[in-house]
């Protein structure tokens, strides 16, 4: 087993240093330039416990329905996890993605009704 980590910890230290590169590279043609660093500061989660949150019930949720249909035996136990795992994830990753765009659409004023 541990003659896997060897390339593994190779293969993702190679990706780290380049990764490191091209972003210090990034930010050095930004300050050349004379430009805000601060872009790569800012999140784009509003909420990121909001969507943790989200992901973790759906998984839960996703776990349930899985035991029950695997124990009932309408489906085999590896396909019932697996899809109702993926399934709920991404249920969950787009209610966060609906939610994030819903919080972030400006909202109409009281100046903005013509009446």
């Amino acid at each position: 087993m541990s003659e896997i980590f060897i390339p593994l910890g190779a293969f993702a230290m190679i990706v780290a240093i380049v990764y490191l590169n091209i972003r210090k590279k990034e930010r050095l043609a930004l300050l050349q330039f004379n430009k805000d660093a601060s872009v790569f500061g800012q999140r784009s989660c509003i909420n990121p416990s909001l969507k943790y949150g989200l992901l973790l019930m759906f998984l839960g949720a996703g776990l349930l329905v899985a035991n029950f249909l695997s124990h009932q035996g309408y489906m085999d136990e590896e396909p019932a996890y697996f899809s109702l795992l993926s399934l709920a994830s991404g249920i969950a990753l787009l209610l966060y993605y609906f939610l994030e765009r819903r919080a972030r659409s400006p909202k109409p004023g009281p100046e903005d009704h013509n009446l």
